[in-house]
């Protein structure tokens, strides 16, 4: 028979799903997979209740339902501070996966260069494989995991298509400041590449940092795609609900893109998630702490146990130094973790584009009791491994 496809053949699984697996495994508690074990709004659970009776249970519109856009282009105005126009300017995805997926398939071509700081989520890598692109790496260097501007600019003398930001970034927590993101901007745009934004974070970001957003910066929104999904400001990972904002021209060949990749988004869902969209500012300024509370709960955890870490400056993800236990291969390290000290934790190693080994990724998107518990058992990491 003939070989598979080329392209596919250096894929493994996500190591971040695995992770969740082996912590199922063994009963672990899972600090790996970035969900929470908390319920969604009310408002949310109960519209979907309804739905669930009423409908819509058919195919909505390919590039989202029409309130659900007009509800979502009001939401982001808000916080973007730039107008969004709901029929030309954004296109629903099956969370951002897909969102970042398409919009790679829309601006890149098969050889085209696409920077990527590292460390970074795991999918960027694939998904510039996919589009049969070249990843060009830029470092953001710890404990603040900022990045060199020349460093930067010598990957965009490489004439790249595209840069994907992550902000606030997933694993370090990341924070660009106003000052980064303009500089990325200028570079943007003295070499004209596209910026692909992935902003899932975009409300979890802590004091005395703030979330800026690239694409209403000055000569950024033509050349921007945001990406961003409904899963983690409102505790919903499972309903893979995302999108995409741009302008009218990229948006035109997104939604094409979209609809061979998936069709569209889930209708119910799409319906049941309106009164989210409609939150007060007071929903935000609560989630925001409700994750404070979690982060200084965690660390302090993490100091009182004497585990070195990355201070996190936006979303719920803390990187762990674990040098102390010479570690040679992390994966088997998160195995034994899992299995022997019941914590299931990210290996290092599956976000950096060089080899490193000596840390892991925990998150704190879990209920207090659960934060408790993973710190008591890390308390005994010393005696289990």
């Amino acid at each position: 028979m003939q070989g598979l496809s080329e392209r596919s053949a250096g894929f493994t699984d996500s190591v971040i799903r695995r992770m969740t697996r082996v912590s199922l495994r063994y009963g672990a508690v899972n600090l790996s997979q970035g969900f929470p074990d908390f319920r969604p709004p009310q408002a949310i659970t109960d519209r979907l209740a309804e739905v669930a009776s009423e409908g819509p249970h058919q195919y909505a519109l390919t590039w989202g339902a029409q309130n659900f856009r007009e509800a979502l282009a009001e939401k982001q105005r808000r916080f973007m501070g730039m107008p969004i126009d709901p029929e030309a300017e954004i296109v629903v995805t099956c969370g951002s996966t897909e969102a970042m997926m398409a919009a790679m398939l829309t601006v890149v071509n098969p050889g085209d260069k696409v920077v990527v700081f590292s460390p970074f989520y795991e999918n960027y890598g694939a998904d510039t494989i996919l589009s049969g692109a070249e990843p060009v790496y830029v470092h953001l260097k710890p404990p603040d995991f900022r990045f060199d501007a020349d460093d930067l600019e010598q990957a965009f003398r490489q004439r790249p298509k595209a840069l994907i930001l992550c902000n606030p970034s997933n694993p370090s927590g990341k924070v660009f400041t106003r000052e980064e993101l303009s500089l990325i901007a200028d570079f943007a745009i003295r070499y004209d590449a596209y910026v692909i934004t992935d902003e899932v974070y975009e409300h979890i970001v802590y004091a005395p940092h703030r979330h800026t957003y690239i694409a209403a910066l000055p000569g950024m929104r033509e050349r921007t795609l945001s990406c961003s999904s409904l899963s983690k400001t409102y505790s919903i990972t499972g309903w893979r609900i995302g999108y995409i904002i741009a302008p009218p021209e990229i948006i035109e060949r997104a939604r094409n893109v979209h609809d061979f990749l998936t069709v569209g988004a889930a209708a119910p869902l799409q319906e049941a998630v309106l009164p989210a969209l409609r939150f007060p500012d007071a929903y935000y300024e609560e989630l925001l702490a409700t994750y404070t509370h979690k982060k200084e709960l965690f660390l302090r955890g993490l100091r009182d146990i004497g585990i070195p870490y990355a201070e996190p400056q936006g979303a719920y993800y803390v990187l762990l130094d674990m040098s102390e236990f010479g570690i040679t291969d992390d994966v088997v390290f998160c195995e034994r973790l899992a299995e022997r000290v019941g914590v299931g934790a990210v290996p290092g190693s599956s976000f950096f584009r060089d080899p490193v080994h000596h840390l892991i990724r925990l998150h704190f998107a879990k209920e207090d009791a659960t934060l408790h518990e993973a710190l008591d058992r890390l308390s005994q990491i010393r005696t289990k491994l």
